[in-house]
């Protein structure tokens, strides 16, 4: 099982936001970013807006725990964030619907070895 670190510093996130390649799928946008690192480095953004703090919190753990499962099929060296689509509604927020999205996204990048 491999290591992740979570991003939590605002300059790691706007670095990967302005330098980072984006990709999107049906619910989810996502910023990779080649690092120097040997390790994936995560962070998932969801805005105040979409839903009160309980509903948001839900989707970062579900998030969370769809990229935990497949980890052990990533390439290491990225840093990756997640961010919920504005326009989703937050009911689609199924664990389901996000692990489809996750693997498509992250086959179009190459992570998946």
């Amino acid at each position: 099982m491999k290591k992740t670190i979570k991003l939590k510093k605002n300059y790691e996130f706007k670095k990967i936001l302005t330098k980072g390649k984006y990709y999107s799928g049906d619910y989810l946008d996502v910023f990779v970013r080649k690092s120097n690192f040997d390790i994936n480095r995560i962070g998932i953004a969801i805005g105040v807006k979409i839903a009160k703090a309980v509903k948001r919190n839900r989707i970062k753990r579900l998030i969370l725990e769809n990229y935990r499962l497949l980890e052990d099929k990533f390439n290491n060296g990225y840093d990756i964030i997640f961010l919920w689509k504005k326009k989703k509604n937050i009911k689609e927020a199924t664990f389901e619907n996000i692990k489809q999205d996750v693997i498509s996204i992250l086959e179009r990048i190459g992570m998946l070895s």
